[in-house]
C-alpha cells in the first residue's frame, strides 16, 4: 500500500491516492469520509464508484493492508504517511504566545476588515468555541477537520520578531514535507531546522526571506545544486496574500533523482527527532515608522491557522505498520489518526526503527530493505547447541560473505563458530552425529605429560604429548630426559650435564633426579660450577682456573664461578681487583711524603729536641682573635693571620734570601735534565739547624720506615738526629705513645737517599711532629761547607707489619728485588713487575681501595691521573701530584697554567718572582714586574740615568728622556722654553711671565696667540686672535662683536647670513652682534628670514613677494592697504575655514560660497539621506537620495511623505489628478485638483 499526495496545498486540505494493489487506487480527502473511484489510467483498471461511506472505505483499505503484509515478506515495505502533529499537542511548543499571562490587545490592518479593528487574546486556558474562543495556544495549529477550523489559530505576542515553534518526537521519524497556513502575513524571514539527536544539535532545512541577501547574508538564493544543498527561498515571504498564505517545505526536492534512498546524505535529510520553525522578522507595511497616535505594533504578529508535518515512522524498509511507543508509566500513548513511532518489524529485524536484527538472526549483516531484496536477517546455525549468537564482520568476509554469525555460549562441551567442534579435553565420538548432546567424549590422557593437562585431538581423541614426553597416553619421558611434571611446559627436562665438567657415562643423567657425575674441580648437580676459589668452567684447557684475586685489592680470595670476578675494595676494578677505577690511582711506596719547603724551621741554639713545641695556654684566646703562633729563633711570636693560603704562609717562614740558617733553594725544571728532587726544590740547612715535619694524615696504624732525600754540597757526611713528638690527637691508640727517644742516622756525602728501617710505629689519625736536626760529622772535603740541601722526608709502610698480607715468598721477592729502594727513587723509574704488583696490593690494603686523583681542575688538563703514583697531567709550568702549584720561576696559577717570571737579568737581583703577582726583585733604580724599566725620574734602561729638565719636571720619557709635565709655564724636551702666552728664558733661569693682551690668560681677557718683548725698547707686542685689533687686542674688528669688558668674552663674527656688507662698520652692533643693515629683502636680528610680505630662502639671498587672495586668506594676515602675508619659507597662504589652494582661492570639498563673510560655508548634507557630503560649490545643493530633498537633504522629496528622520514613503498618487506637490508631506494624503 502506498499513499501519495496529489494536492498538498489545496484549500480544503490534502488529497491522496491510496494504492491498494496494482489495480486499485483509492482517492481520499480528509473531509466527511468519502472514496471517489478514479477512471483507469495508463492501462490500470479501476472500479467506478459514485459515493462510498467511510466504514466501507476503511474495510476496503483493511483488505489492502492485509495484502501488503504478505508482500512485506518478499520485498521492502513502508508505513503510510500521516500528519506527525496529530496526537502530539503536548510535544509542541512556541517561544511566544499572546495572552499567556492575561488578556492582550491586538488589532488588524484597517483595510482588511470593515467593522471591528481590535480584539483581545486570552490564552491562559485551552481553546473552547463556547467559553474560551479567544485562546490562541500553539496546539490550535494541529489539523482537526473541523468545519469551523478557521475560528481558531495560534498567535504570537505583538511586535515580537524572533519566535520559534518546536515539535519534539518520541523516536526517529521519516519526514516528507511541511505546510504552514498563516492567518497573518507570512514572515518577512524565517528558517526551518531539524535534529536527529533529540535537540542536542540542529541542521537547517531551508531559509525563507523576502530579501534573502539582507536577512541571511552569505546564503545562496538557489537554485539548489544538490538534494542536500541549503538555500534561501523568497517565494513564500511577500505581502500577498495577507491571509491564508502558505509556506511549503519538501524534504527532498523533486527536481533531483534519488538513486539510493538509504544513502547517508538522504537519510540525514529525511529523518528527524525534532523539527523547529524559527520566525526571525515580521513583515510590516512601513506604518511603524510614521507618527501615529495608535501603537502600530499591535497590528503585527505571527498568526498560524494550521501546521501540517507529513511523515511516517522510520522503519528502514522492514515494516508497513507502526504501533504506539511504550510510555514511561507503562501505558500506551495513542490517538485516532496519530502516526506512531514504533515499527512492527518484519524480515527478522527488531528495534523501534527496525535498525537491528532479532536475537539469533545474526548470520548476515543488518541492512535496510531494498526494492528487489528485503535483506532479511538470517538465523544462525549452531547445530542445536546454542540459542545466542552475534555477527562478526571478519568471519563474514572470510566466508565470502556467506555467513557471519558466531554462536555464543555453546553447550554440551562444544566450541567453534557454529558450535561444530568439541571443546578442550573432549573429542568427537565417531558413533554419534554432531547434533547429539553427548557426541563429545572426554579425553584419556596423562595430565602430567600431555598438553594443557590432558588435551587430545578433538577429532580423533589422540593425546597431544608435551615435547619431551611420549606414549599413547603421554605417560613417560623420552630418552635423555628426566623428571616428568605437570608444571613443566615440556613435560620432562633435558639432562643438562655440562660436558666439560661431567664424566661421560652410558646414561646422560639419573632418570629420576637428573643428577650428573662431575670431573675434578667441578661441582653442582649438573657439574656446571667450579669449586670455591676457582672459576671459568671450560674457558681454558683446564676445567676450572684459580681465582687469583689480588690480596690487597679484593675482600677475599673468592670469585664468581662464571666470570671469575673478584669482590673488589672501593674504587678497584678488574677481574682480579688489581686496577684503580676511573679518576683513581694506586698510591706509591713513598706516598706519605713531606717536603722540606713546607716544614717549620729549627734554628741553632733553639733545638726543638728539648721539647720547645708546647704552646702557651693562651693559644685558643689569640687564635680566636685572628692571630697565629710562630716559632722562630727559639721563641714564640704572635703573627696577625693573613688572608692567603696556609701553604704560602708556611713557605714564608723559611726565607729565600741567603744569610739565614735555613734558605729555600727553588729548582727550575727543564725538559732536557732529569728531575732528582720532589716539590719546588730544597731547603739549605746550616750545621746545627733543623726542620720540623708535621705528620697527621696516616691511614692505618703500622710500623713505618723513614727516608730522607738530600743533596750534599760536599763529600762530608752528616748526622740526622730525629725525635717523634705527639702534637695533638693520639689516633686509634694501637701503637705505644712513648716513642720519644732520639734516633740518629748518617747521611752519606755521596748519596741522596737515606733509610731508617724501622723508624716508628705510628697510629692512624695520630698527630705528630718529627723534628730532625742536621750536624756535619766529617771534614774530608778540601773545601768544606757548613750546609746541606734537604729535599723531603718520607714514611714508608713496613710490609711485614700488614697482617695477613703476603706470603713468605712474596716477602722474599720484595727484598730480593730491592722493591723498597726502587719505590722511593725520584724521577722516571720503571719498577720491576714484581715490585709494582706487591706495592699496588699494599696500597689498596692500606687505603681500603684506590685513592682519588683529585686533580686540580684549574691546573690539570683532565681529571684523570696515572694508575700507579697518581700523577695528574699538569698544564704548562704547573707542578705537584695534583697540579696545584706553580713551578719555581713561574707565577699566576690559572686556567692556562703558570706564566714564566721572565725576570730581566739586567735589572733583577735574581730569577725568582712572587708566585701570585709575578713581581721580580729589582735593582735600586729599576722597576716593573720583570725589572725591565727605570724608576720615575730615570731613563735609558738598563743604564738608568737621571732626567735633565732644568729643575722644572720630576719625570721624563723612560726611553728618550724627554721631560714630562714641565712646571712654571715651561715646555720643550728639557723644559727649556716658555709656553704660548708667556715669555722668559728657563735655560738662564729667567722665569716665564704672562703676556698682557690686554690681560693674562687666566683672567678671561686674553685675546692673543703669543707675545714678544722687543730687546731694545723692552715693549710688549701681542699677536692678536682673529676678530681682534689694537696694540693689546682689546678692540673688535669690523664685522665682529663682543663685550670685551666681561671676562670670558671675545670678538665673534656677526651672524648675518651673508646679508650685510662685511666692510660696513655699522652693519651690526659691535656689542650685541645684532644685524642692523640687512640686504636682499631680509629681516631679523641675524638677517635670517624674509621681510613680511616676502618668502623664499633668506640664507640663499632669494626672497620674493607673496601673492595670497585676500578673499580666502585669514583676515588677520591681510593688513589694510598692504598685501596679505604668507609663509616666509614656502610662500603658502594661511586660508580661512573651508578654503584651499596655495593662494587660498577656492572652496574645499564639503564647502561652498567662496568670498562670503566667513570664507566658505559647510555643505551640512544629511549623512543618512544624501549620497555624499560634497555639495555644489556655488549653490550649496547636496546630492540627495531619490526620496529626499531640500538643500541639506533633510526633507522628504516632492511626492513623498513621512518623517525624514525615519523614512520617506512614496505618495503613490495619480499625478494627472493631483496638485504639486501631489500629497501632504506629513500624512501622505493626496492633494487633488479641484473637480
Amino acid at each position: 500500500m502506498k499513499l501519495n499526495p496529489l494536492a498538498p496545498h489545496a484549500p480544503w486540505g490534502e488529497t491522496f491516492l491510496l494504492v491498494l494493489n496494482e489495480s486499485q487506487v483509492c482517492l481520499y480527502m480528509p473531509k466527511p469520509s468519502m472514496l471517489l473511484p478514479l477512471k483507469p489510467q495508463l492501462g490500470t483498471a479501476m472500479a467506478v464508484m459514485t459515493r462510498v461511506e467511510a466504514p466501507l472505505f476503511f474495510l476496503l483499505c483493511l483488505v489492502a493492508v492485509v495484502r501488503l503484509q504478505d508482500e512485506c515478506d518478499v520485498t521492502s515495505c513502508h508505513p503510510q504517511l500521516g500528519d506527525l502533529m496529530v496526537g502530539r499537542g503536548g510535544q509542541l511548543s512556541a517561544s511566544s504566545t499572546c495572552g499567556m499571562h492575561g488578556p492582550q490587545k491586538y488589532c488588524i490592518l484597517g483595510y482588511l476588515e470593515d467593522d471591528q479593528k481590535c480584539f483581545e487574546c486570552d490564552s491562559r486556558y485551552p481553546y473552547n468555541s463556547y467559553n474560551n474562543p479567544n485562546s490562541h495556544q500553539i496546539d490550535n495549529v494541529i489539523t482537526a477537520f473541523d468545519p469551523e477550523r478557521k475560528m481558531k489559530w495560534w498567535q504570537s505576542e505583538n511586535g515580537v520578531h524572533e519566535v520559534s515553534i518546536q515539535l519534539d518526537l518520541e523516536s526517529l521519524f521519516q519526514f516528507s514535507h511541511l505546510v504552514l497556513t498563516f492567518k497573518s502575513f507570512r514572515p518577512a524571514s524565517m528558517l526551518v531546522q531539524r535534529s536527529k539527536d533529540n535537540g542536542r544539535t540542529w541542521k537547517v532545512f531551508r531559509y525563507f526571506a523576502e530579501d534573502c541577501r539582507a536577512s541571511f547574508p552569505g546564503i545562496s538564493e538557489g537554485p539548489a545544486n544538490s538534494v542536500d544543498d541549503v538555500i534561501c527561498d523568497s517565494r513564500y515571504s511577500g505581502a500577498e496574500p495577507s491571509t491564508n498564505g502558505e509556506v511549503v517545505l519538501k524534504a527532498l526536492d523533486p527536481s533531483f533523482q534519488i538513486n539510493n534512498p538509504y544513502a547517508p546524505e538522504i537519510q540525514d535529510r529525511i529523518t528527524m527527532t525534532n523539527l523547529r520553525v524559527n520566525f526571525t522578522r515580521l513583515l510590516t507595511l512601513g506604518d511603524t515608522l510614521g507618527r501615529r497616535k495608535r501603537n502600530p505594533e499591535e497590528k503585527y504578529y505571527y498568526a498560524l491557522y494550521e501546521m501540517v508535518v507529513r511523515g511516517s515512522c522510520f522503519c528502514n524498509g522492514h515494516a508497513s505498520q507502526c504501533m504506539p511507543m511504550d510510555s514511561t508509566r507503562g501505558d500506551v500513548f495513542t490517538e485516532t489518526g496519530m502516526v506512531h513511532g514504533r515499527c512492527v518489524c518484519h524480515h527478522n529485524t527488531a528495534g523501534n526503527n527496525c535498525e537491528r536484527c532479532q536475537d539469533f538472526y545474526n548470520d548476515s549483516p543488518w541492512r535496510p530493505a531494498g526494492q528487489s531484496d528485503p535483506n532479511a536477517c538470517r538465523k544462525c546455525n549452531c547445530n542445536g547447541h546454542s540459542e545466542r549468537c552475534h555477527f562478526d564482520i571478519a568471519v563474514y568476509l572470510a566466508s565470502g560473505e556467506v555467513s557471519g554469525g558466531v554462536c555464543d555460549d555453546c553447550k554440551n562441551n562444544r566450541v567453534g563458530t557454529h558450535c561444530d567442534e568439541c571443546g578442550p579435553f573432549f573429542y568427537q565420538d565417531p558413533r554419534l552425529p554432531s547434533e547429539h548432546p553427548e557426541a563429545c567424549t572426554p579425553c584419556d590422557c596423562d595430565p602430567d605429560g600431555s598438553l594443557n593437562g590432558g588435551l587430545c585431538d578433538p577429532s580423533t581423541g589422540h593425546c597431544v604429548c608435551k615435547n619431551n614426553v611420549e606414549g599413547p597416553r603421554c605417560d613417560r619421558c623420552k630418552y635423555g630426559h628426566f623428571g616428568m611434571r605437570r608444571e613443566d611446559p615440556n613435560g620432562c627436562q633435558v639432562c643438562k650435564c655440562n660436558p666439560l665438567g661431567s664424566v661421560q657415562t652410558p646414561y646422560q643423567c639419573d632418570q629420576v633426579t637428573g643428577e650428573c657425575v662431575c670431573e675434578r674441580l667441578a661441582t653442582g648437580p649438573l657439574c656446571d660450577q667450579c669449586l670455591p676459589g676457582y672459576w671459568g668452567l671450560g674457558n681454558s684447557v683446564y676445567s676450572c682456573s684459580p681465582c687469583d684475586c689480588d690480596i690487597g685489592g679484593a675482600y677475599n680470595s673468592m670469585c664468581g664461578s662464571v666470570d671469575g670476578k673478584c669482590d673488589c675494595l672501593p674504587n678497584i676494578v678488574g677481574r682480579t681487583c688489581n686496577s684503580p677505577a676511573h679518576e683513581h690511582f694506586l698510591a706509591p711506596l713513598d706516598y706519605y711524603l713531606y717536603e722540606a719547603e713546607h716544614a717549620a724551621p729549627i734554628f741553632r741554639g733553639g733545638s726543638s729536641l728539648v721539647n720547645p713545641t708546647l704552646l702557651p695556654r693562651c693559644k685558643e684566646y689569640y687564635q680566636q682573635r685572628g692571630y697565629d703562633f710562630k716559632y722562630s729563633n727559639g721563641r714564640f711570636t704572635l703573627v696577625k693571620r693573613a688572608k692567603r693560603r696556609a701553604r704560602r704562609r708556611r713557605q714564608s717562614s723559611i726565607p729565600v734570601e741567603p744569610g739565614s740558617a735555613l734558605q729555600l733553594i727553588p729548582r727550575q725544571r727543564t725538559g732536557d735534565q732529569p728531575i732528582t728532587w720532589t716539590g719546588p726544590g730544597f731547603v739549605r740547612v746550616e750545621d746545627g739547624a733543623g726542620l720540623r715535619f708535621t705528620v697527621n694524615n696516616l691511614p692505618v696504624s703500622l710500623d713505618y720506615a723513614l727516608v730522607i732525600r738530600s743533596e750534599p754540597e760536599t763529600l762530608d757526611d752528616w748526622a740526622a738526629i730525629m725525635k717523634v713528638l705527639p702534637s695533638g690527637s693520639p689516633g686509634d691508640g694501637i701503637c705505644p705513645n712513648n716513642q720519644t727517644e732520639r734516633k740518629t742516622i748518617m747521611l752519606s756525602g755521596d748519596g741522596r737517599i737515606t733509610f731508617m728501617d724501622p723508624f716508628a710505629c705510628l697510629n692512624r689519625g695520630g698527630e705528630y711532629h718529627v723534628d730532625i736536626v742536621f750536624e756535619r760529622r766529617t771534614n774530608t772535603d778540601p773545601q768544606p761547607t757548613s750546609h746541606i740541601l734537604i729535599d723531603s722526608m718520607g714514611l714508608i709502610p713496613k710490609i711485614e707489619s700488614l697482617p695477613n698480607f703476603c706470603s713468605a715468598q712474596s716477602l722474599d721477592e720484595f727484598q730480593r728485588y730491592r722493591c723498597l729502594e726502587a719505590g722511593v727513587e725520584v724521577g722516571a723509574q720503571v719498577l720491576p713487575e714484581v715490585c709494582e704488583k706487591i706495592i699496588s696490593s699494599m696500597s689498596t690494603r692500606i687505603h681500603n681501595g684506590a685513592v682519588a686523583c683529585r686533580c686540580n681542575v684549574v691546573g690539570s688538563l683532565s681529571l684523570s691521573c696515572t694508575k700507579f703514583g697518581g700523577q695528574c697531567q699538569c698544564k704548562p709550568n704547573v707542578i705537584g701530584r695534583c697540579c696545584d702549584s706553580c713551578a719555581p720561576q713561574t707565577f699566576g696559577f690559572g686556567l692556562d697554567g703558570c706564566k714564566r717570571c721572565d725576570c730581566d737579568p739586567r735589572g733583577a737581583i735574581e730569577e725568582l718572582c712572587d708566585q701570585v703577582s709575578g713581581q721580580c726583585p729589582c735593582r735600586q733604580e729599576v722597576t716593573g714586574r720583570q725589572c725591565d724599566q727605570c724608576l720615575p725620574g730615570y731613563f735609558g734602561f738598563p743604564q738608568c740615568r737621571p732626567c735633565q729638565c732644568n729643575a722644572l719636571a720630576d719625570i721624563c720619557d723612560p726611553i728618550t728622556g724627554v721631560c714630562l709635565d714641565c712646571r712654571d709655564h715651561s715646555t720643550g724636551p728639557n723644559c727649556e722654553r716658555c709656553v704660548d702666552g708667556y715669555y722668559g728664558d728657563p735655560i738662564f733661569r729667567e722665569p716665564c711671565e704672562p703676556c698682557l693682551c690686554p690681560d693674562t690668560q687666566d683672567s678671561g681677557r686674553f685675546f692673543a696667540q703669543s707675545c714678544s718683548k722687543d730687546p731694545d725698547s723692552q715693549q710688549l707686542s701681542c699677536d692678536c686672535d682673529l676678530g681682534h685689533t689694537g696694540s693689546r687686542c682689546d678692540i673688535c674688528s669690523p664685522g665682529f662683536y663682543g663685550d670685551l669688558a666681561l671676562p670670558g668674552n671675545h670678538c665673534e663674527e656677526c651672524l648675518c647670513n651673508n646679508n650685510i656688507d662685511p666692510l660696513d662698520g655699522n652693519a651690526c652692533d659691535s656689542l650685541t652682534g645684532e644685524c642692523l643693515r640687512c640686504l636682499n629683502n631680509t629681516d631679523g636680528p641675524q638677517c635670517e628670514s624674509c621681510k613680511p610680505g616676502y618668502y623664499g630662502e633668506a640664507l640663499a639671498q632669494d626672497c620674493k613677494a607673496c601673492s595670497c587672495d585676500p578673499r580666502g586668506t585669514e583676515v588677520t594676515l591681510c593688513p589694510v592697504g598692504s598685501p596679505c602675508l604668507c609663509n616666509q619659507s614656502t610662500g603658502n597662504c594661511t586660508c580661512r575655514r573651508g578654503v584651499i589652494g596655495d593662494l587660498c582661492n577656492e572652496c574645499d570639498d564639503g564647502f561652498w560660497n567662496f568670498g562670503g563673510r566667513a570664507g566658505c560655508q559647510r555643505c551640512d548634507c544629511d549623512p543618512t539621506n544624501s549620497l555624499s557630503n560634497h555639495c555644489n560649490k556655488t549653490t550649496g545643493q547636496c546630492p540627495c537620495s531619490p526620496e529626499y530633498g531640500g538643500r541639506h537633504c533633510d526633507e522628504c522629496a516632492e511626492n513623498y511623505f513621512g518623517n525624514s528622520d525615519l523614512q520617506c514613503i512614496y505618495c503613490d498618487c495619480n499625478m494627472e489628478g493631483t496638485q504639486r506637490p501631489a500629497c501632504d508631506a506629513n500624512t501622505g494624503e493626496c492633494l487633488c485638483r479641484p473637480g
